[in-house]
């Protein structure tokens, strides 16, 4: 049917207690009353006669995700993925992967194959072992172009030859009325004959239209007559120069729904003002034999809101094109492939949408809920390791030169299982800038000339003093360590310090360019009041630095991801790491740096 990419075999994403809401309790109600029992399917999509000679549909429920591929999936997206595939998957139903491609100007393979990433880096699939339900809109174009034919013989459409600018004056506004058009009495057979002089590529782009008719005079602009066929002269991905008319997007998509024998079509609310042609579209086909019943009802929730983010796909194209950031897979961006990029998780994404849940009333997300459930994902599932951000040589004074001894470090405090970790002690190691002051401020427990702290996993040192440059810059810390205090062992505890410090032996340091990365805008609501969202970008969203890990590091496989002890979550960025020369993405900091005392 379709050329587009399989999905292998996959295991579904893991389902957590699903929270009751509107859209359940719907399905609770519809399955209560049988509504869908008698339902037929075939095996694949078609009209009411193909499907009632098949057996009874197995599937409980069915959904669908149907994308137009225009773009790249953003994070509102995810929270429908999750939704719709996760209802399936609990409701023992099926989820449709759908392309809308009905727009032959705008859509493009390599967006096909993006989204088809995209679910399936969720952990959700399409495909089991009966169905294999990916679609495209423009596979049904046969089936679409009958069903406006039915349309026109039944006196439910007819084709409009004013302007477009005509048609906008005459439509009307939501308090006045529009005005029927001249060519709205057409017979039939005039207008059915024009249609297929459409189809035949007789017509230049814009010339004719078609409509449907039902009332110009509705308080809902939406059932003033929409347009429902439009002649476009373009090549199309899927279907090439067969056609050169093409549905229009609220004409397709119930049709679409109803022909898959999708039981629940789940929309966001910008969508509720078009239910009424959704609904009206059905029954006309049903009507006429073309469609079975029970149709597919249309449910609106509200779409995703965060702070701090943009979603609008017309912004999201103006910051790649313009070069704010470098691309859609830019870890700023709130698109799926720069969340994968970022070290952001599948599971993380499933925690935020249960958190948030489905309502019908708008709301704005805090983004600190979105990071603090990537932070929980990550502590459970990432191992640690030991990053030195902002190194600083520390010279043990009475350590053997030229000697190395193992500290073990655990690979996860709370997974036992997975064991210890060795990492190499010497004379010199790095610690971070911070961790040393010549003339501290009170309370500070760290390094100062006289004070004694613990090098974790290692020894307890004591400050004896510091080398500085010319310009009285630190460039170095010197230390003698207690031979007798190593951790692990009996004189560990004879040492009570409050000071704890992370270091990397700088003999067997991994330097590596790790990206710090921050929100891509400074204001929670970017572009509010009058100005410019451009003008909210925050210009510290992204720093490079150089930094000294250790050695276990030095093999990180593309997307592996790792709590850097006191810094945060970072991933081995899947495009720039090479074998044995990793780069890191800070994924999100160990706690919110966003908070009342400000960053």
């Amino acid at each position: 049917m379709s050329n587009a990419p399989k999905n292998s075999k996959q295991t579904a994403a893991p389902a957590a207690a699903p929270a009751t809401n509107f859209i359940r309790n719907i399905i609770d109600a519809d399955l209560a009353a049988g509504k869908y029992a008698q339902r037929r399917w075939s095996g694949k999509p078609g009209l009411a006669p193909q499907q009632i000679a098949g057996p009874l549909d197995a599937a409980r429920i069915r959904t669908r995700f149907p994308p137009e591929p225009n773009g790249y999936l953003h994070f509102g997206h995810a929270k429908s993925i999750c939704l719709n595939f996760g209802l399936a998957r609990d409701y023992g139903g099926r989820c449709h992967l759908r392309f809308d491609d009905t727009n032959p100007e705008k859509e493009e393979k390599e967006y096909v194959d993006s989204i088809v990433d995209a679910v399936r880096w969720l952990g959700f699939s399409w495909q089991d072992e009966q169905e294999d339900n990916l679609y495209y809109a423009s596979d049904y174009f046969d089936w679409m172009v009958a069903g406006a034919e039915y349309l026109i013989e039944s006196g439910n459409a007819y084709v409009d030859s004013q302007s477009a600018d005509e048609m906008r004056a005459n439509r009307g506004t939501l308090t006045e009325s529009g005005k029927d058009s001249p060519y709205r009495k057409r017979s039939p057979e005039e207008n059915m004959l024009l249609f297929r002089r459409m189809q035949a590529g007789e017509f230049p782009d814009g010339a004719h239209i078609l409509r449907a008719r039902i009332d110009m005079a509705s308080p809902n602009i939406n059932l003033r007559d929409p347009a429902i066929y439009r002649i476009r002269h373009a090549e199309h991905h899927n279907t090439g120069n067969r056609w050169c008319v093409y549905p229009m997007y609220t004409f397709a998509h119930p049709i679409e729904d109803a022909l898959e024998n999708i039981t629940h079509s789940i929309c966001t609310l910008e969508f509720e003002d078009q239910r009424p042609f959704y609904d009206w579209l059905l029954e006309r086909l049903a009507e006429g034999g073309l469609l079975q019943r029970p149709l597919p009802q249309q449910i609106e929730f509200s779409r995703l809101n965060l702070t701090y983010v943009v979603l609008s796909k017309r912004k999201l194209i103006q910051l790649v094109e313009e070069k704010h950031v470098a691309g859609w897979d830019d870890p700023r961006m709130p698109t799926i492939v720069g969340a994968r990029r970022r070290g952001y998780t599948p599971e993380g994404f499933h925690l935020f949408a249960e958190r948030i849940g489905v309502s019908k009333a708008d709301s704005l997300i805090d983004y600190t809920l979105f990071e603090d459930c990537m932070r929980e994902v990550l502590n459970a599932s990432a191992e640690r390791r030991v990053a030195v951000l902002d190194p600083l040589k520390l010279v043990i004074d009475n350590y053997p030169a030229g000697q190395t001894e193992e500290c073990f470090a655990p690979n996860h405090p709370l997974k036992p299982e997975l064991g210890k970790r060795a990492t190499p002690f010497g004379r010199e190691l790095w610690i971070e800038r911070e961790d040393f002051m010549e003339t501290p401020p009170k309370g500070y427990h760290r390094l100062y000339p006289g004070n004694m702290a613990r090098l974790r996993y290692g020894f307890v040192v004591k400050c004896i003093g510091c080398d500085k440059d010319e310009n009285g810059k630190v460039t170095a810390v010197h230390c003698e360590y207690l031979p007798d205090s190593k951790s692990g062992t009996p004189g560990a505890d004879n040492y009570k310090v409050k000071g704890n410090l992370h270091w990397v032996s700088a003999a067997h340091a991994c330097q590596a360019e790790v990206r710090l990365y921050d929100r891509l805008f400074a204001n929670p609501a970017p572009g509010s009041g009058d100005r410019d969202f451009l003008d909210d970008l925050n210009p510290d969203s992204v720093r490079i630095i150089t930094a000294q890990l250790e050695p276990a590091l030095k093999n990180a496989k593309p997307e592996e991801r790792f709590q850097f002890e006191r810094h945060g979550y970072f991933v081995a960025d899947p495009i720039d790491s090479r074998d044995g020369a990793p780069v890191f993405n800070r994924t999100v900091t160990l706690k919110d740096s966003w908070g009342k005392a400000g960053k």
